[in-house]
């Protein structure tokens, strides 16, 4: 295919790629569950049976980015082991597991005139995936995807290119041991980027819809220029409210967790909000718990006054996803303090929310609309997997079609089927 690319040129390939892509679809939307499951197990089996090609190839991969000065959350999504590739071919596992979503049958009643309309879960076709430095989006994409009855073309970052293509190969080998369509799972040949423009034109209209994982500069660029919808988050801005009422101990390891676990995914907080009442309780041992974990403390200036030391956050701070070992600190006036600076910074992304007052958190729920509330838990679980999906192929902070992780369900759209018996519209 780097051949074709060379003599034909990228817009050739790409519509090639489409077309094959949808005529994939097209087989897929009917191929059984069993035959879909076979492939998915094939597909494991192989990624564990070339565990050294791809650990070779990603090693390449960290060589070429060297000297780049990337950033350590960067070099983190890059990085597969041995334990991260078991844990890849387990998801696809999972994901053959899960209940087939196509054809189940949302919804269904009866009119007065006796006909019958039933809502039932169809594909949404062609979906096309472009992402940057995580080269296990390879495996997680085309399962969900496959598993859904869609057909998917994947685009990777070229800092992962020689990984995600040997764990292409491997999915490639699960769907012909499965026979069903290879080109059900494609990969991008080349890092062009006159390729992602293509995508994002639809490929004359065999994309149905496109789902960026990556940077804010490639999720803006997506969100501007797509011709198709997109599944997106901008960025995983999350927030931390502790309330007076929340439990010290509890609190201590839910922030130091949902900050440092890992520091560069979304789901990562990046503000910390401190009700004003639990200033002379909690303030001052959460930031000594962080501190000791080695998160850097950017404090308000009501933080400042009780607390001198810390580096003095500014307006920009509160907008900012670090995806780094930083916070920002605020002083909060109770959960209604907490609700307004969560509405005027906030990417609608997680926010969580520690405390024992029921009233409190009923408050938060109610009048916050982010994607995902968690109440006494770590944002970190802001994940598919986490929520016993298999699995995500993203996490969308819209508000049509799919929000929140999204799975296999998500990836899913419906059809109604109306039963008559001779119906007649007067």
């Amino acid at each position: 295919m780097l051949d074709k690319v060379a003599t034909t040129g990228v817009a050739a390939v790409m519509n090639e790629i489409g077309r094959n892509a949808k005529a994939a679809a097209q087989a897929l939307a009917t191929a059984s569950t069993e035959a879909k499951n076979k492939a998915l197990n094939a597909m494991a089996d192989a990624i564990l049976a070339a565990r050294d090609e791809i650990l070779a190839a990603n090693a390449l991969d960290l060589k070429n980015v060297e000297g780049k000065d990337l950033l350590p959350s960067f070099i983190d999504r890059l990085t597969l082991t041995e334990k991260g590739i078991a844990g890849m071919a387990e998801a696809i596992r999972e994901i053959a597991e899960f209940r087939d979503p196509v054809g189940e049958v949302i919804a269904a009643w009866e009119r007065p005139n006796g006909l019958k309309i039933e809502r039932v879960r169809t594909p949404l076709g062609v979906i096309g995936v472009i992402y940057e430095s995580r080269p296990n989006v390879t495996a997680d994409a085309g399962a969900l995807c496959l598993k859904a009855g869609n057909a998917v073309i994947l685009r990777g970052g070229s800092d992962s290119a020689l990984s995600s293509r040997a764990i292409h190969d491997c999915l490639v080998a699960g769907l012909k041991a499965a026979g069903l369509p290879e080109h059900a799972i494609q990969i991008v040949p080349t890092t062009d980027r006159a390729a992602v423009g293509a995508m994002l034109s639809g490929l004359d209209g065999a994309i149905d819809v496109i789902v960026p994982r990556g940077g804010k500069s490639l999720v803006a660029r997506v969100q501007s220029e797509a011709r198709v919808p997109v599944f997106a988050h901008l960025e995983g801005l999350c927030h931390i409210y502790v309330d007076a009422s929340a439990d010290l101990e509890m609190a201590k390891k839910i922030i130091v967790n949902a900050k440092m676990r890992r520091t560069g995914v979304c789901g990562a907080a990046e503000t910390l909000l401190v009700d004003s009442a639990a200033i002379g309780t909690h303030l001052m041992p959460i930031l000594e718990a962080l501190t000791e974990a080695g998160c850097e403390i950017r404090a308000s200036a009501a933080v400042l006054k009780v607390f001198p030391g810390f580096k003095p956050a500014t307006e920009e701070d509160w907008r900012t996803e670090y995806l780094d070992a930083v916070i920002s600190v605020a002083v909060v006036d109770g959960i209604s303090g907490a609700i307004r600076h969560i509405n005027t910074y906030s990417s609608n992304h997680t926010e969580a929310v520690l405390a024992e007052d029921p009233a409190v958190v009923a408050r938060f729920f109610n009048e916050l609309d982010s994607a995902i509330l968690l109440h006494n838990a770590s944002t970190q679980f802001a994940d598919g997997g986490e929520f016993g999906m298999g699995g995500e192929i993203g996490i969308s902070t819209g508000k049509m079609h799919a929000r929140g992780p999204v799975g296999v369900e998500q990836l899913t759209s419906f059809k109604y089927r109306v039963h008559g018996t001779g119906q007649i519209r007067p």
